[in-house]
């Protein structure tokens, strides 16, 4: 929840470090502990407690341009889980490779959920620009941050 207050306002969808958050609890928690988290995470969201951005929650906030993206979260980060389970949270290209297929995930859903709010009147040139394009630099950031902390994280743990 702090992750989501961390934001720059942008509609239909703000930039936040909710996803970074997703991602690296998945790959610390692994797939069942991250899948719950997550899941309980959206749940609390949905039952109106307020911890996505901007201190909103409830269904009709889910139901708006961001809900496929918090559904991609759960996703996400069980598979994230999935991955670190065979180690590639190990390495940096291993991690890098986690936190792109983990972004891509989000997107999956995000994207599909809001071609289906807008495709039809703005086109899919807009919800491409609005729903991912604005956020590839900061997930780019995100990614080399994660493969740059992650594995080093490790090591110290395992000493």
């Amino acid at each position: 929840a702090l992750a989501a207050n961390i934001r720059v306002p942008m509609w239909p969808v703000p930039i936040t470090l909710q996803t970074f958050a997703v991602l690296t609890i998945g790959a610390a928690y692994g797939l069942r502990l991250g899948l719950i988290t997550l899941l309980g995470y959206v749940a609390l969201g949905a039952a109106g407690v307020a911890v996505f951005a901007g201190d909103s929650a409830g269904l009709a906030y889910m139901a708006g341009p961001t809900g496929g993206y918090l559904v991609g979260f759960a996703a996400a980060a069980a598979l994230m889980g999935a991955l670190a389970r065979r180690g590639l949270d190990r390495t940096m290209l291993g991690m890098a490779g986690m936190m792109l297929a983990g972004t891509a995930t989000i997107y999956l859903f995000g994207l599909t959920w809001m071609s289906w709010l807008f495709a039809a009147d703005k086109g899919m040139a807009w919800v491409l620009q609005y729903g991912m394009v604005n956020f590839l630099v900061g997930d780019a950031l995100k990614l080399v941050l994660a493969a740059l902390v992650v594995p080093g994280v490790w090591r110290l743990v395992r000493r």
